[in-house]
């Protein structure tokens, strides 16, 4: 709006002005006019006129002021039209104009009125007032026109002038505006800014809530973030609290039941299987609840011990695990989570590989990509969709439940996150693709 408003009204005052130095312009040569009509005069039908003028620059050779009476037959009809001309003489001039007369450069308005307009002398434009009055008698009228001449240097430096501090002025005006704009756009967004920071302190861990004191036109978004934060606190702490109430209460029955006598090596290694999940369990209630969603766990060394432990789990099948994963990685979730995720697809790609398993872990514009592949026989396109649900497998492994995958999904899903079960091109057999979004 500055810089379409300022202009127009900088073009608005430019011709205001410029309307108002040529009326004043024709007034001032209106008064020379009479000035010059009231020492006329005439006798015996001859014009009488005293040397010098009392405007000195009438007087002054080319001065920029000049003054000529001519003579012509006028139609005085004012229904005639225009202001014809016939047989215009020259009269009389001031000493100013030396340059010859050229009559059809000038106008002659009827008898008794006048004329403001532009014309050229010696090439160089000139306002020209223009009046015809009659001197005599009505039996032996003496008709004439006074021309009042001007040259426009001194309006067109004027104006010059005029433009040139008009234009400063404004940019002026529109840098102070500019930066007044500037100033009130970094107050008035300050609690904006304000919001950034806090949200960004959240996100990293370093507060569980909003606290700063802003407007009313934010304070209803940061009430209602702060009941979101509150209510996601409090379903992660009874998350937490329902697994490890049924992690413990699980764990005294089996414990009564390890006591027990003429318990076969089967039910014994069932029962140290239950304690082990019983276990995993709490362990994954406690951690879980302690960061939320905005807290970034690094996925680098989380992997590495992951891998290190596939690694002695598997040491018999000498795996190549090829891993591209950039220091900065983050995975905004809990790091149980990403374990299990990792666990779950690396242990199956573990299974499944004959000698070589890709991991691809990478943050971009959209949020972090997991890729899983490995060399082994791959999953049936028919197959690929009934994995993932509870209880199905598409292996003959002597371990599992048949729900890792499913569980996988689920955690996906919770991340709002999608799962892609493809053919992979550079290993051959089965690839996991994992989006979360950022």
């Amino acid at each position: 709006m500055i810089f379409i408003l300022l202009p127009i009204v900088g073009i608005i005052i430019s011709n205001a002005y410029e309307k108002h130095m040529v009326a004043s312009l024709e007034n001032e040569l209106s008064a020379y006019s009479y000035s010059i009509l009231a020492i006329i005069e005439v006798e015996n039908n001859k014009l009488i006129m005293p040397e010098q003028l009392l405007e000195t620059q009438f007087n002054v050779s080319q001065s920029g002021l000049y003054a000529v009476l001519s003579s012509s037959k006028i139609n005085t009809s004012r229904h005639s039209g225009d202001n014809n001309t016939i047989n215009s003489e020259k009269l009389w001039s001031s000493q100013s104009l030396l340059s010859p007369w050229q009559a059809d450069n000038f106008q002659q308005p009827i008898l008794g009125s006048s004329v403001f307009y532009q014309a050229e002398i010696a090439q160089k434009a000139h306002f020209v007032y223009s009046l015809s009055v009659s001197y005599g008698s009505e039996n032996k009228p003496f008709p004439m026109t006074l021309h009042i001449i001007k040259q426009q240097d001194n309006l067109t430096n004027m104006m010059t002038e005029f433009h040139r501090q008009l234009l400063l002025g404004l940019v002026g005006l529109m840098l102070v505006l500019l930066m007044i704009q500037y100033l009130w756009s970094l107050w008035t967004l300050k609690p904006l800014q304000t919001l950034q920071t806090e949200l960004s302190q959240v996100e990293r861990g370093n507060s569980d809530r909003l606290t700063g004191d802003y407007p009313t036109e934010l304070s209803q978004v940061t009430e209602q973030l702060n009941l979101l934060l509150s209510a996601e606190q409090k379903q992660r702490q009874r998350y937490r609290n329902a697994l490890s109430d049924l992690a413990h209460s699980l764990k005294t029955p089996l414990a009564v039941m390890q006591t027990q006598e003429h318990l076969s090596a089967l039910t014994q290694e069932q029962i140290t299987i239950l304690k082990t999940i019983i276990e995993y369990q709490l362990g994954k209630a406690q951690s879980a609840g302690q960061s939320s969603w905005y807290l970034g766990t690094a996925v680098a060394p989380t992997t590495k011990k992951l891998i290190d432990s596939l690694k002695k789990i598997y040491q018999n099948k000498n795996l190549l695990f090829t891993v591209n994963i950039s220091d900065e990685c983050s995975f905004k979730g809990d790091e149980a989570d990403l374990l299990e995720i990792l666990g779950n697809l690396l242990d199956n790609a573990c299974k499944a590989a004959n000698k070589n398993i890709q991991l691809d872990i990478s943050n971009n514009n959209q949020g972090v990509t997991i890729i899983v592949q490995d060399d082994g026989a791959g999953i049936d396109p028919e197959m690929r969709d009934n994995i993932l649900q509870r209880g199905t497998r598409a292996d003959t492994y002597q371990h599992g439940h048949g729900i890792g995958l499913a569980i996988v999904r689920d955690l996906v899903n919770s991340y709002q996150g999608s799962i892609r079960i493809e053919s992979s091109q550079q290993l051959a057999g089965a690839k996991f693709t994992l989006d979360f979004p950022k």
